[in-house]
């Protein structure tokens, strides 16, 4: 394998390695300007899309651990990568596959399980991580909070038979 190539598969490996997920998707037809606003998009939910030759993606999951991709990976490809929310990300390829019908979305890897597609879609419809948590602490504190009303009710309650006892003795 020439210099070049070693230098690409190890940049590969290394961003493989560092994530916990990969998408591949097919971007054959889109223009330089769609590309561009696909990375802007990608760039705000914590992602980046980096095309990539076949072989060299072939080697660098490979290298990875990643399972052997040797049917999966036909045509031009180009693999996202982040390192926040999968969610986020599947909701920026949504979108932007609604307006551009020729990005379609292959398959994917989460911390190491194979994805299809429509798993991705299936991401892409759960809310973001800041949703999930504000839900997460809601249900956490809503018994406490039951609890402290619970447990005020009988002191006020006292304070206003006291008041209206007060009241009625003046």
């Amino acid at each position: 394998m020439r210099a070049e190539k070693q230098i690409l598969t190890k940049e590969y490996i290394g961003r493989l390695n560092t994530s916990p997920f990969f998408i591949v998707v097919s971007y054959h037809g889109l223009k330089v300007e769609q590309m561009t606003n696909l990375r802007k998009g990608l760039i705000k939910a914590g992602a980046e899309v980096h095309v990539v030759k076949n072989s060299i993606f072939r080697i660098a999951a490979k290298e990875a651990g990643v399972a052997d991709l040797n049917g999966a990976l036909e045509g031009q490809v180009a693999v996202v990568t982040g390192q926040k929310d999968v969610s986020a990300t599947a909701k920026v390829l949504k979108i932007f596959g609604k307006d551009n019908e020729k990005l379609k979305i292959k398959f994917g890897y989460l911390n190491s399980k194979r994805m299809e597609s429509a798993d991705i879609m299936t991401l892409a419809e759960l809310p973001s991580i800041e949703v999930l948590r504000s839900k997460l602490l809601g249900v956490i504190n809503a018994p406490a909070t039951k609890l402290v009303v619970l447990l005020n009710t009988p002191g006020s309650q006292l304070a206003r038979v006291i008041k209206a006892k007060s009241e009625q003795a003046a």
